[in-house]
């Protein structure tokens, strides 16, 4: 472990703009004691405006001169030189051309194209923090040694052997760290898929055994429910690996899915705190919480999704047919949940997204059922509080309120309830499940 280090990670909208970057250097110097290493998004709004130069290259109609404008007036606005980005924002230019005279945006490398919001974002983090008198290195992250597969568009991590840790250490300064890519070991640039910036942050906290792993958005830590939805969402202080968890899984876009993983196996703390409020603790994720007395934790929800019926005509054993249905899955990269089995068929939520290439494999297993325009919510609760009576509250309270419930699993631990609903009654869903768990008059927040 290196001594008194902690991993601050900083969202696209925490590195937006001149005056938002601003604020994350007066927030890492509040901590420069902790020694901090960095990791930062891309501007917020530039993955985007990337991955829609990866489509619209190929026919000849794109351009980076949008990109190049946005970044040399940010670095006017901090002051800094512009032509600092120059040799990034000219490989750029000369990557799209190449894409543009071979007609077509491979996933290698609409990958390597995805990879310089992040790479432009860092280099201006740590000009800035230098200008600002905290000496900074901006660091590509598979120059600390990240590697992974070559899943390109979501990228699994290689174990570590100690090598990122060891490259960390050497870094000159305040190490600024890109967050989101890596390379595979033919040296190729990959992505760990959209938001991988939180899982770039856990990873390199757990390569390093720091002390604490910070991620800095614009929201004050997780709440009882999305509050777009819910404006009475309380916060929640503390909570525990499992129920992060299962709040990523159904939906809650506070923390990337993986994110918790290597801090869970290293014991490391997670906080979720606000660029916005910097004053405010947020919400700190732990191990070994004890029990707080409240059988539901949050609400969360997930939309849109798809909800697919498959049902055998083949009259295959039950295990056979499900292991075709999950490797038919896992072909297409498509995570699934919740998901219901019965005497040979079962149904499951996916995202809406995914299904058109999903459908026709399908359909050589059996017959195929899809219901659009669905969304899951999830009852994350604590412990086995939902087989103690809160799953009957569940369903009570949508049945009340109006909700049809197309499909509903309960998780194996007993911790957890997700129902699919229609899209449209979403957020009527998340606010009566809120209202009746947490004793408000939960208020429109629109959405």
């Amino acid at each position: 472990m290196i001594a008194r280090v902690i991993v601050m990670k900083f969202g696209g909208t925490s590195v937006a703009d001149a005056g938002s970057i601003r604020q994350v250097a007066a927030i890492v110097q509040q901590q420069r004691q902790r020694r901090p290493v960095v990791v930062v998004s891309a501007h917020a709004g530039v993955t985007d405006a990337l991955l829609l130069l990866a489509a619209t290259a190929p026919a000849g109609d794109a351009g980076t001169d949008a990109i190049a404008v946005r970044h040399r007036q940010v670095l006017a606005e901090l002051d800094l030189p512009t032509t600092l980005l120059d040799p990034l924002l000219a490989e750029l230019a000369d990557l799209v051309r190449g894409i543009r005279l071979v007609g077509e945006a491979s996933a290698k490398a609409t990958d390597h194209l995805a990879s310089f919001g992040e790479r432009l974002s860092a280099r201006t983090v740590a000009a800035c923090f230098t200008a600002a008198g905290m000496p900074a290195t901006a660091v590509d992250a598979w120059d600390l040694g990240l590697r992974t597969d070559g899943s390109f568009g979501r990228a699994r991590p290689l174990p570590d052997d100690g090598t990122l840790a060891g490259h960390l250490a050497r870094v000159p300064g305040l190490p600024v760290v890109t967050g989101f890519i890596a390379k595979d070991l033919d040296g190729n640039i990959t992505t760990l898929g959209r938001n991988g910036s939180d899982y770039t942050a856990a990873l390199v906290g757990a390569a390093a055994g720091v002390e604490e792993i910070q991620v800095w958005k614009d929201v004050d830590g997780v709440r009882t429910a999305d509050p777009r939805l819910v404006a009475a969402a309380l916060p929640i202080r503390t909570m525990s690996f499992d129920e992060a968890c299962e709040l990523a899984s159904f939906g809650s876009k506070v923390l990337h899915p993986a994110t918790m993983l290597p801090a869970m196996r290293r014991g490391i703390a997670v906080c979720v705190r606000s660029t916005l409020d910097p004053a405010s603790p947020g919400t700190r994720i732990v191990a070994g919480l004890p029990p707080s007395g409240q059988p539901v934790r949050a609400i969360a929800h997930r939309r849109p999704v798809a909800l697919l019926t498959l049902a055998s005509q083949r009259l295959l054993p039950q295990h056979t047919f499900l292991a075709k249905v999950f490797d038919t899955l896992a072909a297409h990269a498509v995570d699934v949940g919740p998901v219901t089995v019965s005497e040979g068929s079962l149904a499951f939520a996916a995202d809406s997204d995914k299904t058109d290439a999903l459908l026709p494999d399908l359909r050589g297993l059996g017959d195929v059922r899809i219901e659009r325009d669905q969304a899951v919510v999830g009852v994350v609760g604590e412990g086995l509080a939902l087989a103690h009576g809160a799953a009957a509250v569940v369903l009570e309270t949508l049945a009340a309120a109006g909700v049809a419930v197309r499909c509903a699993a309960q998780g194996a631990r007993a911790n957890t309830l997700a129902v699919i609903v229609a899209d449209t009654d979403c957020r009527r869903a998340v606010q009566a499940l809120h209202a009746r768990f947490f004793g408000d008059q939960a208020r429109p927040g629109g959405g």
